[in-house]
């Protein structure tokens, strides 16, 4: 990939430049403000995913934030994403916060619209809108090569963070030229993370469009992927969540499994196989909501890591130990 090296770029980053499979995947936030528990949802990725994603209130509920999560893990060593998005704070607030994880080691920030509050735990709350996820990129990338605000006042040390935005090649109407993707890319966007990818055919199509405008040599795409629970979540996801669209032939397929939790898993391994064989495909990002136990299994049986290990804590007091890098 045409990129150029980056001396700080954090760990998923790297991973990519350096041309290697990357496997992302979102950790839950704790409804506490107990940080243990925060680093024991994340210590079931340990050796098996290179970046965890913190989400910042899916689905329009609360939880501890993003950004709070972020710090936490980073100060362990852990590589994040701190997901923003532009529903529940204004400019000033956003910069503000990626001053800070930034200041803390948050390295990776994915923007985002944001889910409506109409459907979460605080349906009166006033969504703010300041920005759209366009602007939001835009923004981001200013305060880090151009060292100011949005407003044009300098900053005196600019954040060093490697800029992602969400892609959804199966929402309604299907459109195989990837137009949202070229305004990300001229907005600052620098890596992608899809919804889930339970269609194949759809996704090499779009990939197809990718290649013949040439994004995949200038942004690093990672589609998303997930175990499926059983064929009655199955059907519930694909009626219910916008722009997820999973075919007959795999909820046949869960129907007919005698454990169809492991078939779930199976079917996320296979196309993790596939998805690594189409040119482009940088990575997956792994949503496993309530089922995060499972992430293991299925990077350890897809063989997309090829024998590598991302780094985790026990990694690292090992070589401490040894005095080894």
């Amino acid at each position: 990939m045409s990129v150029d090296d980056n001396p700080l770029a954090g760990r998923l980053e790297r991973v990519l430049r350096e041309g290697k499979f990357a496997v992302t995947t979102e950790v839950s936030p704790p409804d506490s403000a107990d940080p243990n528990e925060v680093y024991e949802r994340a210590s079931v990725f340990d050796g098996y995913v290179d970046a965890m994603n913190a989400t910042d209130g899916s689905g329009g509920n609360c939880h501890m934030s993003s950004a709070g999560m972020c710090a936490l893990l980073s100060q362990r060593g852990y590589a994040t994403v701190m997901q923003i998005t532009c529903r529940d704070r204004n400019r000033i607030a956003i910069q503000a916060d990626i001053l800070g994880v930034a200041a803390m080691g948050v390295s990776n920030i994915l923007c985002l619209t944001g889910d409506s509050v109409e459907g979460g735990d605080h349906p009166e709350a006033k969504p703010v809108f300041d920005l759209d996820s366009m602007t939001l990129i835009s923004m981001i990338r200013g305060m880090r090569d151009d060292s100011q605000y949005l407003s044009g006042r300098k900053i005196t040390k600019p954040p060093q963070v490697f800029i992602g935005a969400a892609e959804n090649p199966f929402a309604p109407p299907v459109n195989f030229k990837p137009v949202r993707l070229l305004q990300k890319l001229a907005a600052g966007a620098q890596f992608v993370q899809t919804q889930y990818c339970f269609d194949l055919d759809i996704l090499e199509k779009f990939m197809a469009g990718v290649r013949d405008e040439g994004l995949h040599e200038k942004l690093f795409i990672l589609p998303g992927v997930g175990p499926l629970a059983s064929a009655k979540s199955a059907e519930w996801i694909r009626n219910n969540v916008f722009g997820v669209h999973i075919p007959d032939a795999i909820i046949d397929r869960l129907k007919g499994a005698k454990d169809q939790a492991q078939e779930g898993v199976n079917i996320c391994v296979e196309i993790m196989q596939r998805l690594k064989e189409i040119e482009g495909v940088h990575g997956c990002h792994i949503m496993a909501y309530r089922q995060e136990e499972k992430v293991a299994e299925i990077v350890e049986k897809s063989g997309v890591l090829e024998g590598r290990v991302p780094w985790h804590p026990g990694i690292a007091d090992a070589k401490q130990k040894t005095g080894t890098n």
